[in-house]
């Protein structure tokens, strides 16, 4: 199955033409031809079945034959607010695994001991782009600008149809994630730095009205905890 990804596509259309990046992966990498079958998604739920018209590298032409919208929408909404590891290369490993696992948004959050407070959404955009072509998938996660911890707690007052959790390694009485949420909902979960949230912060969270949460007796790097939250939420609604 050759899965492409067009953004601009909407379902009125009947015919599309492919970005030249796109075209040149057909042509030149996949060697595709006239009459052969294609797919794309829109990211946004969106799911065609096309045929090739005219192969080019530049310009590949394509007749839609069939549009499914919400093809297999999620029952529910998972937002992972991650402070970015000082690895690039972790941050990046997170977002494919969690868009092959699923999640629907996620925000880099600048925390107090973050070693790292710059993201380049470009990149991660790419990154999750392929992710989502990879794991056959139409909906393509949000990317949120990076933000600062307190603005974002801020940010997320008075939403009271969202379970909000903070994941840390501090001592005190906290529940497993899978305990706190319920199926077909919708989640918030915090995941701190390499040298986790400082106690002000954990503080703040708590009176933000964020339930701490355990994801188990074993101390997790950032990138595996932020994972380790979408797999339960995963598996809390598999159907």
């Amino acid at each position: 199955m050759h899965l492409f990804y067009t953004p601009s596509l909407a379902p009125q259309h009947l015919n599309f033409v492919l970005n030249e990046e796109e075209s040149k992966h057909a042509v030149r990498v996949l060697r595709l031809q006239e009459g052969d079958t294609v797919y794309l998604v829109d990211g946004l739920g969106g799911w065609y079945t096309a045929k090739i018209l005219e192969p080019h590298p530049k310009r590949t032409t394509l007749v839609i034959e069939q549009v499914v919208q919400s093809y297999e929408k999620p029952s529910y909404h998972l937002h992972v607010a991650i402070a970015p590891t000082k690895n690039n290369d972790r941050t990046e490993w997170f977002l494919e695994k969690a868009t092959e696992v699923g999640v629907q948004e996620i925000t880099p959050i600048i925390c107090d001991h973050s070693e790292r407070k710059e993201v380049k959404l470009d990149r991660l955009g790419k990154v999750t782009v392929s992710a989502m072509k990879q794991s056959l998938k139409a909906y393509l996660p949000a990317i949120n600008p990076a933000v600062s911890f307190t603005q974002f707690l801020k940010e997320q007052r008075g939403r009271p149809d969202v379970v909000t959790c903070i994941a840390h390694c501090a001592d005190g009485e906290k529940m497993y994630l899978n305990d706190v949420c319920r199926p077909a909902g919708n989640y918030l979960v915090l995941i701190g730095p390499e040298g986790d949230f400082s106690e002000k912060e954990i503080n703040q969270a708590i009176e933000h009205g964020f339930q701490p949460v355990s994801l188990g007796r074993s101390r997790l790097r950032t990138e595996t905890a932020a994972l380790s939250s979408c797999i339960e939420i995963a598996l809390l609604n598999r159907s």
